[in-house]
């Protein structure tokens, strides 16, 4: 892949008004604060509840992934363009198979049951592992099919529903479709470049559409540590 000077893939462009970087910027430091209130809540939840080891290392995981999530995208988005800014985007695009995969393991965890549950969780991790290393040493390459493939790692739970989130409380259940669908749809704003603040709409939905599936993850531990 040819490089320009900063550092970007030649075919990628920065051209955002100030009015939309301050836009994005500050739907960023919100995520980035609630996210860290969010784990730290999460955390402590799971640490005084009855529950065991295994249990409370997936929150830790999910937990972990949400705040790195959240800090990488705003530091890629908030950077300056240089070539800095474009290592960056690396972990960014990367960390979002870390997210799916983080998100689905407490679930599996807290309310997953039998071999099936526990196979789709292996095969979610190893796709995540190998999307991690592509983004990291390829980058630029294939965005639209990583797009598709992270839309169908994230609703690939419902291939088994019986066995992985079945057990899911209907308030948890409602959250965790919401939550599905907003990053669906929020893909519209992502690739719509030519809207007015596009990157700022996008990441709001990717912020709503995390704080569903946190509430599916705390409503989660909650009920199985009563």
């Amino acid at each position: 892949m040819f490089l320009a000077e900063d550092g970007r893939p030649l075919a990628l462009t920065w051209h955002y008004t100030r009015e939309e970087l301050l836009a994005d910027g500050a739907v960023h430091l919100i995520g980035v604060a609630l996210g860290i209130a969010g784990a730290v809540a999460l955390v402590a939840t799971a640490t005084f509840a009855h529950l065991g080891w295994m249990e409370r290392a997936s929150v830790l995981i999910y937990a972990a992934a949400l705040v790195s999530m959240l800090g990488i995208s705003a530091a890629y988005n908030m950077w300056p363009v240089s070539r800095r800014k474009w290592i960056l985007r690396r972990f960014d695009h990367a960390l979002i198979y870390l997210m799916i995969a983080g998100t689905y393991t407490p679930l599996v965890v807290l309310v997953g049951s039998g071999p099936v549950a526990w196979g789709l969780l292996a095969v979610i991790w190893t796709i995540a592992a190998i999307g991690i290393a592509l983004k990291l040493l390829m980058p630029g390459r294939w965005d639209r099919v990583s797009i598709a493939l992270y839309l169908m790692l994230g609703w690939s739970g419902v291939l088994a529903y019986e066995s992985t989130i079945a057990g899911l409380s209907p308030a948890a259940m409602w959250m965790l479709a919401i939550g599905g669908l907003l990053y669906s749809f929020g893909v519209v704003f992502h690739v719509w470049r030519s809207l007015p603040f596009q990157n700022a709409i996008w990441h709001s939905f990717v912020l709503a559409a995390a704080a569903c599936h946190y509430g599916t993850v705390i409503t989660s531990v909650m009920a199985a540590g009563n």
